[in-house]
């Protein structure tokens, strides 16, 4: 079974969203990708409606089987926090009028997901997400490739139906960073 993620890098002026089908093999497909912009000079009510708005297209166009949010982290700036946490409340709840499940990963994970590196900068996973999906182009702007990203890693952490083999002919096919991710939970599961 392929299962669909519809991944949100949340954000009151740039909210990224990506759908992608991950096989069992962990083999991902990009469906749809796209950005929802709001302007500062509109009133937070009516920002927040249009991403609830668009949300709730994406959520019914797409039909996903869960739905992978970045988790809000700590920053210096105060505001910016504010107008994730809000957009991702928003986000978060549209998933839970459906029923669809909300997966929460931090950007760390993220970047170890797809890159094999916690620390890795936004053009080394958008250079990876591409590569990964296996797209002429990289998803622009980064808030989409953030999202994509969002949803390979829910797919890739979670395990997509069934455990790949990291050895052998058929793990010729999977990237590096599905290779060392795979390898690494290989190595925790034995390690139990």
């Amino acid at each position: 079974m392929t299962l669909r993620v519809l991944g949100v890098d949340p954000g009151l002026t740039r909210c990224g969203i990506g759908v992608v089908d991950v096989e069992k093999n962990r083999r991902a497909t990009m469906v749809a990708f796209g950005v929802v912009g709001t302007s500062p000079e509109e009133s937070l009510d009516q920002r927040l409606l249009v991403i609830a708005t668009s949300i709730d297209e994406w959520l019914d166009q797409y039909e996903p089987h869960v739905l992978a949010v970045e988790r809000v982290f700590s920053q210096l700036n105060v505001s910016t926090v504010m107008g994730v946490a809000q957009a991702s409340g928003v986000v978060i709840a549209a998933a839970a009028r459906r029923g669809i499940p909300v997966a929460l990963h931090t950007p760390s994970e993220v970047k170890a997901a797809v890159t094999g590196s916690g620390t890795s900068n936004k053009e080394a996973v958008t250079k990876l997400v591409t590569k990964i999906l296996r797209l002429d182009a990289p998803p622009r702007p980064a808030d989409a490739a953030d999202a994509l990203a969002l949803a390979i890693t829910h797919a890739w952490r979670a395990g997509s139906g069934a455990a790949v083999a990291t050895t052998g002919p058929g793990s010729l096919s999977l990237t590096p960073a599905q290779r060392a991710w795979a390898d690494a939970e290989a190595k925790a599961r034995r390690a139990r």
